[in-house]
């Protein structure tokens, strides 16, 4: 999207496709008041004038005096609207024709199709949202699960701008300090004493580092967690994704080998995301197909949050399961002792494992025996040593953590550079160079490749 084309009115349908009772068309700009006169028809004989934030019914009748719909209008002027700009949005039926004809008419009146997120940037351009929030929206819009959804209200509503903000302004105000003498040398003004100068920027490193702290926290219950089904051919790893889905999803056979490649779905465990992947059963194979699927589990393996090895309670253990189980770790492993309905063997399956440090779940995933407490190990065993995120914390995605370790790196330079006698005019350019990191994130100093890699992730109608 172009920055230039801000001052165009633009319109979009910002409900999601397909069939449901009400859709809505939003237009924003200059001309949106205009458009909103031209296309609506109110019903109250007694009607003069839009009121603001007031939803009034009518139809909605094209140039030529077509109807196309029977809904509500409502008009809601800058800056006390979503863009910040003066705002129409249309009300109409579900479904996809009446609202296409309801955005047909619009972009008949003057009005652009608007690009991906450009409500949202137009929230940022006037002022309404800082970066933060407006990421925070794509955030609250993908968010998985409750937890997910409370960590992105709590940016939009400001939380975090204003952390970053005032470690900024906290910054600046030092760098004003240290190179007074510098500015000033005529009036033998005292230069910041190296104790304070460091004290403050350890002071700031340490509000850095809470910050990247809860992004680590954060990280399951924003992005969900990975768990690996895994385990010799036949241990029923197949059926306990099934059991776990309450559906029949991965086919199931007597055949040894029926898995060959991965299959993954999301399983919501007391508010944490999991994605479950089952994978190819281990075993010796001349077959290529089955032998890249094997390689591809240990893979997946390697990668997970938590690995859910899937032993048959009813046969022996062998070497080889052991092994490979051993190889995992028990520190991110959950034996699940699937078959608890037959008949177990001797030694015990799961005393072998537990001798080994693991922790065992008996399950059958053909009665349903045992998958609410393998429901709470698998959560509890991904937070293991993990600090739940409090729901008001102000935690960064990706792209801001970057800056702020960035901003944390300028710091800790500045901090050695300051110990070794660097003159104050030079450890002031570093303060600088923190100064704008921190300034990007708030998009006060934001190239505009930046705004459109975070905007065009939207979509549109946001």
């Amino acid at each position: 999207m172009s920055l230039s084309r801000k001052n165009d009115t633009i319109a979009a349908i910002c409900t999601a496709v397909g069939e449901g009772g009400v859709a809505i068309v939003r237009v924003s700009g200059p001309k949106a008041k205009e458009i909103g006169r031209a296309l609506f028809s109110p019903a109250n004989p007694t009607f003069r004038e839009f009121r603001p934030h007031t939803l009034h019914f009518g139809t909605l009748v094209e140039t030529g005096g077509i109807t196309l719909d029977e809904g509500l209008t409502v008009f809601m002027p800058g800056p006390h609207s979503y863009t910040g700009e003066d705002t129409v949005e249309f009300h109409t039926h579900g479904g996809q024709a009446a609202p296409t004809a309801v955005l047909e008419a619009v972009l008949a009146c003057g009005a652009r199709l608007a690009e991906r997120g450009e409500f949202t940037l137009r929230a940022f351009l006037t002022g309404r949202l800082d970066l933060t929030q407006a990421e925070a929206v794509a955030e609250l819009i993908h968010a998985p699960t409750k937890a997910a959804l409370h960590l992105a209200q709590t940016k939009l509503s400001g939380a975090l701008g204003r952390r970053i903000a005032a470690l900024r302004h906290s910054l600046e105000d030092l760098r004003r300090q240290l190179c007074l003498a510098v500015d000033f040398p005529e009036d033998e003004v005292e230069c910041l004493p190296l104790g304070e100068l460091c004290e403050r920027v350890d002071s700031a490193l340490a509000e850095l580092d809470r910050l990247l702290s809860g992004m680590d926290r954060a990280r399951a219950w924003r992005e969900g967690a990975m768990a690996v089904l895994c385990g010799r051919v036949n241990a029923g790893k197949s059926s306990l994704l099934n059991a776990l889905l309450g559906k029949n999803r991965a086919i199931v056979t007597d055949t040894p080998g029926t898995t060959r490649d991965y299959l993954e779905e999301a399983i919501n465990f007391d508010g944490l995301l999991v994605r479950v992947v089952d994978t190819a059963g281990l075993r010796q194979s001349a077959d290529a197909v089955e032998t890249a699927g094997m390689e591809m589990s240990r893979e997946l393996a390697d990668q997970a949050d938590l690995v859910l090895f899937v032993a048959d309670g009813s046969l022996l253990l062998t070497s080889e399961e052991l092994e490979v189980a051993t190889g995992f770790g028990p520190e991110r492993t959950l034996v699940v002792v699937n078959k608890a309905d037959l008949p177990s063997v001797e030694p015990d399956v799961a005393s072998i494992f537990e001798e080994h440090w693991f922790t065992t779940v008996p399950v059958s995933a053909t009665t349903g025996q045992g998958l609410m407490e393998l429901g709470r190990a698998i959560r509890r065993a991904i937070l293991a040593g993990m600090d739940e995120p409090d729901p008001d914390e102000a935690v960064p995605n990706l792209r801001q953590a970057e800056a702020l370790r960035r901003t944390r790196a300028e710091l800790l330079h500045l901090r050695q550079d300051a110990g070794q006698g660097i003159p104050p005019d030079l450890l002031g350019v570093a303060l600088e160079t923190a100064c704008a990191q921190l300034g990007s994130l708030l998009g006060e100093i934001t190239p505009e490749e930046i705004l459109h890699s975070i905007f065009d992730s939207f979509c549109i109608g946001k």
